[in-house]
This record gives structure tokens, C-alpha cells and sequence, in this order.
């Protein structure tokens, strides 16, 4: 096998991509880093002494995981690790590929490895594969005939056989900070010989691309397209109004089933419960502007009513459902306002989660303590054979007693009696719910000490 080199002695590419972009490839693509030295982002990991640079340097590669977001370079980082080691790189899509191709990429390793040569194994939206596809990667990746490098936008913890997660560092990327962003937006603007942006039309630019090097350099091409165009001063600054051309009606990057999703709808549960509008309101204006169906938002909003507010507010939940029916009659962008009114009257409503705690209980209870026996007194008596066995004797009506409560009447099965699940909080009307059980539970003791 040849010596290993660094990549900062611009060591080329790895056979598959020793070839330039094709004319008319995608800015991108043409931009896509060829040396370590080039890629930005992601110091954490490429750093001095962090773990992908320390690869990068000794010429050891493991197999691992890069998960993060669309366009933060988890393709590129691949190739060059490839190209850092000297291994051939076997490139696929679990989106296209199948068991076959798999099998066609074992056999492709066990030949090179006769000749001397590693081989990198690349896998890109690895979680698309299913459990049958990822095994089979298994005992190549434990026997080392070829090291596995898989990139996933989604969690790795609930999509990677937890066998082949074992057996993988799992580093995770970042998106683009706002300045690494601007530098490759300069970068770009060297690439294409484009004039200056202003530095509104560069912060719409950094803002629209989300944290995306590819979605950027995507809209920024798009820009430098239109700039070009006959009748336009060549010289003439990028402004705001070009770029809303370029960028016609995308939205954010919003991924509306992976951990974008669930850590935005979190964010909005979170500032409610800790009494925050404006944080909430936030986090509505971001789930809406990413494209999440306002239903599925009215729906976790009559959730936060529930688990959060409960009693202590019970108009929060007839709030939040009647701001789910007001959508439904507007639609967008009309009924969205209903959805910030609800998520604003929870953020400020007095909290509780005392039946939510509650019903959790009663359901583990449930589950632990088996069917237990309804008590003779609580059963149904519809017909004469039942009430001769007992059903219903010693059952009081609580409207013919005083204050309309029978006072020492028990309702649970004989094993569960003084059970206490529902803890009323301090909260608006719980105060008043807490006085009024307070209240029932001295009249018990009062009945008890009379027997």
C-alpha cells in the first residue's frame, strides 16, 4: 500500500472522484471542499486534537456515524476521509441501493483486500435502510474487512440497529453558524466573480439557508444568475428585491418528521409550561413558518391544556379547542392568530399538572395491581337475583345526604382504601378544589370516629 499522506499536501481524491465537477454541475458541487483546509464548519470535530481531525492526521480510520442536518457536509467529510487514508470508497444510497448492491460492495472489498487495498464503505441516508439491510453490514464491519462510515439526518438512537451502532462512533454536525455562513458566501462570490451583496440581502441569505451550506450556495447561484441577466448594471449591488426573486416561496429547512420537528414542538410545550409568551410565541411563528400542518400544532396546544394548566385554568383547554375549530373555519393564514391567542393565554395561565400526575399514577397502578374485585356495595343491580346476592346493599345516594356527599362512603376495592392520586396544586381553581376535599375528607373522619 502507497504511504500515507495529510490532506493539507492536497492529496487528490479517492479513484470515484479524482475527475472535476462536470461543466454545468450545480455550484455546489463545484465548490465542494477537495482538502481538509477547506471545509468550514464543524471545528468541534476537525479541530486540533478533536476526533475527526486526529483520524484525518494519523491515517486510522473507525467505522462511525455522522448525523446532522442537510448541507453540513457529511458527504464531503466522507470523501476526504477516504482520500486522508488511502482507502477506496464505495459510495451508496440507501435511498437507491438494496442487499444486492451491498453484497456486489463485500465482494468489490474482498478483491481489493487481495491486492493490499482497504476499502471505505459509504453509506449516505443510512436510515433508510431497514433492519435486514443494516445487519448485513455487520460481521464485514466486526471482521474489519472494510471500515463503514453511514450519514443520517435522523436520530441515530431510534434508526440504526442498535448492533450496527455498536460497533460505530456516532459524531454529530452541526449547522453552519452565521458566520461560517457569510465566509461561504464569500467564497461563492469569488467562485462566480459576482458583485457585492448588501448586507441586508446577506443576512435574508444566511437567514434562508438555516444553517445549509448546499441551500445557500443553491439560492446564492440562483442570485448570481438573475444578476447576470441583460438589461441589469453588472456592478449593481445584490439587493434585497433580487434575492426575494431568487428565492421565490422557499421555506426554512424544516424537517417535519425528524428531530428538527420533535425539538421545535418541544421548545413551544417547554415555554408554555414555564410561562414564557414570548418564547412561545416564537416557536408557534417557527413552527408554522417551516411548513408544520397548524392541526398537528392545535393538536399538541389542547395537549399543553391538559398536562400543564389542567384545573387550575380548566377555560385553557376550551380555549385551546375552540382555537383548533377557528382554524379549521379559516384555514391559513387567517386562523393562525386563534393558535397564538391559545398559546398565549396557556403561557399566562396558572399551572398544574396535578391530574396529569394523577392519571399517570392511576394507569401504573392499574397495570400493578390487577383486577381487583368491585366493591358489593358499588355493583349493579338490575335484576332480583342480583340484589338477593348483595348488589348495591349499603350503597348511599349522595344527593339525599347533607352538603350532597356521604360522608364515610368508600368507592375504591377494599385493598385500595385511602388511596390518594389526585394532589390538587395551589394553583387558580385547584386552590379552591384542594379547600373542598380538604373539606370532604374531615367529614369522613368525622363519620369514622362515629362508628
Amino acid at each position: 500500500m502507497a504511504p500515507q499522506e495529510t490532506l493539507f499536501d492536497a492529496e487528490p481524491a479517492p479513484p470515484e472522484d479524482r475527475s472535476s465537477p462536470l461543466p454545468g454541475a450545480p455550484l455546489a458541487e463545484r465548490l465542494r471542499p477537495t482538502r481538509l483546509d477547506q471545509v468550514i464548519g464543524q471545528s468541534h470535530l476537525l479541530g486540533p486534537g478533536m476526533p475527526l481531525r486526529v483520524a484525518f492526521e494519523s491515517g486510522r480510520l473507525h467505522s462511525m456515524i455522522l448525523w446532522g442536518p442537510p448541507g453540513v457536509g457529511k458527504t464531503t467529510l466522507a470523501r476526504l476521509l477516504a482520500a486522508a487514508t488511502r482507502l477506496h470508497l464505495v459510495v451508496m444510497s440507501a435511498v437507491l441501493a438494496g442487499v444486492k448492491d451491498i453484497r456486489e460492495a463485500v465482494e468489490q472489498a474482498r478483491a481489493l483486500r487481495q491486492s493490499g487495498q482497504a476499502t471505505l464503505v459509504f453509506v449516505d441516508e443510512v436510515h433508510r435502510f431497514n433492519k435486514a439491510q443494516q445487519d448485513a453490514f455487520l460481521p464485514h464491519v466486526e471482521s474489519g474487512l472494510f471500515t463503514f462510515i453511514g450519514a443520517t439526518t435522523e436520530n441515530p438512537s431510534f434508526e440504526v440497529n442498535s448492533a450496527l451502532l455498536s460497533r460505530a462512533a456516532v459524531h454529530v454536525l452541526q449547522p453552519l453558524s452565521e458566520a461560517e455562513l457569510q465566509a461561504l458566501a464569500s467564497r461563492a462570490q469569488s467562485a462566480l466573480a459576482a458583485p457585492a451583496m448588501s448586507p441586508a440581502a446577506l443576512q435574508r441569505l444566511i437567514g434562508h439557508a438555516d444553517g445549509d451550506a448546499r441551500r445557500l450556495l443553491n439560492a446564492y447561484e440562483c442570485l448570481a444568475e438573475l444578476a447576470a441577466s441583460p438589461g441589469r448594471d453588472p456592478a449593481q449591488a445584490l439587493d434585497e428585491a433580487l434575492l426575494e426573486q431568487a428565492l421565490g416561496t422557499s421555506l426554512r429547512r424544516y424537517d417535519k418528521g425528524g428531530d428538527a420537528f420533535y425539538d421545535t414542538i418541544s421548545a413551544l410545550h417547554k415555554s408554555v409550561r414555564g410561562s414564557n409568551p414570548d418564547a412561545a410565541l416564537y416557536w408557534l411563528a417557527r413552527m408554522l413558518d417551516g411548513g408544520a400542518d397548524p392541526r398537528y400544532v392545535a393538536r399538541r396546544v389542547i395537549r399543553m391544556a391538559s398536562e400543564d394548566i389542567g384545573l387550575a385554568d380548566p377555560r385553557g383547554q376550551q380555549l385551546a379547542l375552540q382555537a383548533a375549530e377557528v382554524y379549521e373555519r379559516l384555514g391559513s393564514p387567517e386562523g393562525e392568530l386563534a393558535l397564538a391567542q391559545a398559546v398565549v393565554y396557556l403561557a399566562v395561565a396558572p399551572k398544574s399538572n396535578a391530574v396529569y400526575v394523577a392519571w399517570k399514577a392511576a394507569q401504573a397502578l392499574v397495570k400493578d395491581s390487577g383486577s381487583l374485585a368491585v366493591p358489593v356495595h358499588l355493583r349493579n343491580a338490575p335484576t332480583g337475583l342480583l340484589k338477593t346476592l348483595g348488589h348495591g346493599s349499603g350503597y348511599r345516594y349522595a344527593h339525599d345526604e347533607a352538603q350532597a356527599y356521604a360522608a364515610g362512603q368508600t368507592y375504591l376495592p377494599e385493598r385500595l382504601h385511602g388511596l390518594r392520586l389526585y394532589q390538587p396544586s395551589a394553583q387558580g381553581l385547584e386552590q379552591r378544589i384542594a379547600d373542598r376535599l380538604a373539606q370532604w375528607r374531615r367529614m369522613d373522619e368525622a363519620a369514622a370516629d362515629q362508628d
